[in-house]
């Protein structure tokens, strides 16, 4: 499916502008979405970038230095904008350009505003400092923050079997996101924040933190490998999604996940790689993924 027939309605010189805007943003940001957005047609890259700008700004608002009440206000603004997209109330002359082309991207797509709200649902609980006694609680901030990333990109995409693609995107979305956390567990730990279950801390000696060095007897090895398990799990059952699009978006999603996917390997081969740093790969090494993809492989 190549998205909706209004994709061949002309673009205006204000929302062309705005879409070159948010391409920008998205060169300049995404360092592992962009290879695979890369693959698509023109029409469903620059709506795709319309919807990780918005993102990217919902994000910033919750990673910023701003205080607590600050980015609360800054969130709700981004809900009242959504409304303005949802009830067709932009102005075409808007001066904010992350606006002007997710409207014009929702006049040519199906794309679900709800997965944004559902996207700083999942911001609030960061601003908050929510914390996850249970891998069902954690499961629920995943689904807010990754999830909808995955069933937006379907309204882009389109897919054969809406409902269950919309399931395995959900599913996929974890995948990714427990990725994210386990590469992140450091630079997150000393913000403060540790997003991996109480429960699991608990299992594996962990609960006191971990930092630069886990607690004496703790078994970090073990936890970082039975939540990579697990992130594989989803990734498999998530990638049943692939059959359901068409060739380009098969592509783009197979370079985003394979991406994410060599990044859980190099965990896996090294769990405690992830308290010295981030672990990443190089530019050549994703865009080789990114090939493999629109080849029709999976380079895992």
């Amino acid at each position: 499916m190549e998205g909706s027939p209004g994709n061949a309605l002309p673009v205006s010189p204000q929302a062309a502008a705005a879409y070159r805007y948010c391409e920008a943003v998205t060169g300049a940001q995404a360092r592992n979405f962009s290879y695979g957005i890369r693959l698509l047609p023109a029409d469903k890259r620059t709506a795709m970038s319309a919807i990780y700008a918005l993102a990217r700004r919902i994000d910033d608002i919750g990673d910023g230095d701003w205080s607590d009440e600050r980015k609360a206000e800054h969130l709700g603004r981004t809900r009242s904008m959504l409304d303005e997209v949802r009830e067709g109330d932009v102005d075409p002359l808007d001066t904010d350009p992350v606006k002007l082309a997710l409207a014009d991207a929702c006049s040519r797509f199906p794309i679900p505003l709800d997965a944004l709200d559902e996207l700083i649902d999942g911001v609030e609980m960061d601003v908050r400092g929510t914390e996850y006694q249970t891998f069902e609680q954690l499961r629920v901030y995943c689904r807010c923050v990754a999830g909808t990333v995955g069933r937006l990109s379907l309204g882009v995409f389109g897919c054969t079997d809406p409902k269950r693609g919309a399931e395995f995107a959900d599913t996929l979305g974890l995948g990714l996101q427990l990725t994210n956390i386990l590469r992140d567990v450091r630079e997150d730990a000393g913000n403060g924040r540790t997003y991996l279950p109480a429960e699991d801390l608990a299992r594996f000696g962990c609960e006191q933190g971990f930092g630069g060095r886990p607690a004496p007897g703790a078994d970090f090895r073990g936890l970082v490998l039975f939540e990579a398990r697990r992130a594989q799990e989803y990734f498999d059952e998530g990638l049943l999604l692939l059959p359901m699009l068409d060739r380009r978006s098969r592509a783009c999603v197979a370079a985003m996940a394979g991406i994410y996917h060599r990044l859980l390997e190099r965990i896996v081969r090294e769990p405690e790689a992830v308290l010295r740093g981030r672990v990443s790969l190089p530019a050549w090494e994703k865009a080789y993924v990114a090939v493999a993809g629109l080849a029709g492989g999976r380079a895992s």
